[in-house]
């Protein structure tokens, strides 16, 4: 990618996801997760964020 030129926007715009869907890896083990997998650590995320919103409208109710 670096110093590549394309020859139009949809171009580059394909080429740079591309390469970030490759870039990054869903499946690896990451310390700042945890030593969780990204895709598995945001799941886990959500869920928290769901709870917690869960108990706080229970708690204003």
């Amino acid at each position: 990618m670096h110093r590549h030129r394309f020859r139009t926007r949809a171009e580059a715009r394909l080429k740079i996801a591309t390469w970030i869907a490759d870039f990054y890896n869903t499946i690896r083990r990451h310390s700042a997760n945890d030593g969780l997998a990204p895709i598995t650590f945001e799941r886990h995320m959500i869920e928290k964020r769901t709870a917690s919103s869960a108990l706080l409208r229970t708690a204003v109710a």
